[in-house]
C-alpha cells in the first residue's frame, strides 16, 4: 500500500511518539521538536525534492520521513536517529506501507543526525537539508535563556528562515535574517558551520550546491 503523510499524521501513536519526544527533549533543554518542528521538515523536505525534479511519490516519502524523524528522542537523544528508524519500521509496517517505502523512508531517518549523518539516497539528502536548517525564534520554550545558552540566542535571533531552490542556478539556499542585536553571526557559525557543511553534501547529492545568506550577504 502507498502510504501517505496525512495517514501517518492522524495515526495516535505517531501523535503519542512525538508529544513524548519533544517532552523529553523539553526536560533535557533543548529547542522546540514537536509538531511545528517536524510539520516544517516534511513540507520542506518534499518542497526540495519537488522542485529538483523528483516525483510525487519521492516528495511524499521524504514528507514522512521529515514527520517521523525524531520519534527516537522518546527513547534517548543519543542514537535517537536509530532509534526511530526502528520504531518508523514497525509503525508503518504494521499500517501496511510497501516494502520500498519502508526500506526508503527508515533509511532516511537512520542518516538523518549530525554525529552519522550522511546523504546515503535523494530522499535521505532532502531530510538533512529540512531538519538541519530549521532554525528560527520560535524554537526556543524560554526567552529567559537566551542570555546564557548559545543554541537559544541564536536560534531566537533568526527572525526569518526560507529554503528556496534556485533551478537555473543549481542551487538550494537558505536565507536567513538575523537580528545581531540578539546575537552577532559568527556564533551561528560557532554552533551550525558542521550542519551547513552536511546541507553542502546532502545537496550535491542532489545534483546542487548549497548557499548561505545571512542578511542579504552570501557567506557560502
Amino acid at each position: 500500500m502507498s502510504i501517505t503523510l496525512e495517514q501517518v499524521r492522524q495515526h495516535p501513536a505517531v501523535r503519542a511518539y512525538i508529544q513524548k519526544s519533544d517532552e523529553s527533549l523539553m526536560a533535557m533543554g533543548y529547542t522546540e521538536h514537536s509538531f511545528a518542528h517536524v510539520t516544517r521538515v516534511a513540507r520542506t523536505a518534499r518542497d526540495i525534492l519537488a522542485q529538483t525534479g523528483h516525483s510525487q511519490r519521492e516528495g511524499e516519502l521524504a514528507a514522512i520521513a521529515g514527520y517521523l524523524h525524531d520519534i527516537g528522542n522518546m527513547i534517548n537523544r543519543k542514537g535517537h536517529e536509530t532509534s526511530g528508524a526502528l520504531m518508523a519500521f514497525h509503525l508503518l509496517n504494521d499500517m501496511g506501507a510497501a516494502q520500498e517505502d519502508i526500506a526508503t523512508i527508515v533509511t532516511a531517518i537512520g542518516n538523518h543526525d549530525e554525529a552519522t549523518a550522511f546523504p546515503v539516497n535523494d530522499v535521505a539528502a532532502a531530510l538533512m537539508i529540512a531538519d538541519k536548517t530549521d532554525v528560527r525564534r520560535t524554537r526556543v520554550r524560554d526567552k529567559a535563556s537566551i542570555a546564557f545558552d548559545i543554541h537559544d540566542r541564536v536560534n531566537y535571533a533568526v527572525v526569518d528562515s526560507r529554503v528556496e531552490v534556485l533551478t537555473e542556478e543549481k542551487e538550494i539556499r537558505l536565507n536567513l535574517s538575523i537580528d545581531t542585536a540578539s546575537s552577532p553571526i559568527s556564533e551561528y557559525f560557532e554552533i551550525f558551520l558542521s550542519r551547513m557543511i552536511l546541507c553542502r553534501k546532502a545537496a550535491e547529492k542532489l545534483g546542487y550546491s548549497f548557499g548561505l545568506v545571512i542578511n542579504g550577504q552570501k557567506m557560502m
